[in-house]
């Protein structure tokens, strides 16, 4: 059985990260049920020239073009669409990664917020306990972005913020982006094959 994922893109920068993780975890064989917001559109826009359509029915045909991914692989859900699997404990996903993730979205979650679907996705996952990955993208944090991050860490989240490494002699911006991608489907032991990892075997 493929693995079923949840994926939220919220309308902080940060977009290449969201869509190379939506192509490498549909490369991988599971099953994404995305989420985005009406600023995620904006960013998408501005970023990379990607335009998400509102329809969420027009979103999952652009994206299974673009991916080729078959029915079934992508499915795509509204920000208000309730009767969405996500929305119920009773048909969780087996995990959630909300990236990138905004300030808004990542307090609204950490106080038990669930005003649209994303929201109401990532507070299934936290007392289903499913695995919930936010990418908070923003510099500096305040106490206040801070403390929300403490209280979602010690109720089970993984906090990974997109700081990419340069061990790997990035060459590219791609490769900047594979190495958080890369750190992202570790949390969700989805294999990959995105960059060289640390360290070399005993000759």
């Amino acid at each position: 059985m493929p693995r079923t994922i949840c994926l939220a893109f919220t309308g902080a920068s940060g977009m290449p990260y969201g869509i190379r993780l939506l192509e490498s975890l549909l490369a991988a064989g599971c099953r994404v049920q995305l989420l985005y917001s009406q600023v995620a559109q904006v960013v998408a826009r501005q970023e990379m020239a990607l335009e998400l359509p509102s329809r969420a029915s027009e979103a999952q045909a652009v994206l299974r073009e673009r991916f080729a991914a078959l029915p079934g692989e992508l499915v795509v859900y509204g920000r208000e669409e309730w009767f969405a699997p996500v929305a119920s404990g009773s048909n969780p996903p087996e995990a959630m990664v909300v990236c990138p993730c905004t300030m808004g979205t990542l307090a609204s979650i950490a106080q038990g917020l669930a005003s649209n679907l994303i929201e109401r996705a990532a507070d299934v996952v936290i007392k289903e306990g499913r695995k919930l990955i936010l990418v908070p993208r923003e510099t500096p944090f305040s106490a206040i972005h801070l403390e929300n991050m403490l209280r979602l860490a010690r109720a089970g989240a993984v906090i990974l913020p997109p700081n990419p490494g340069f061990y790997h002699h990035p060459e590219k911006l791609e490769d900047l982006v594979d190495f958080v991608v890369a750190r992202i489907l570790d949390q969700l032991a989805v294999p990959h094959t995105l960059m060289q990892r640390w360290g070399r075997e005993a000759e």
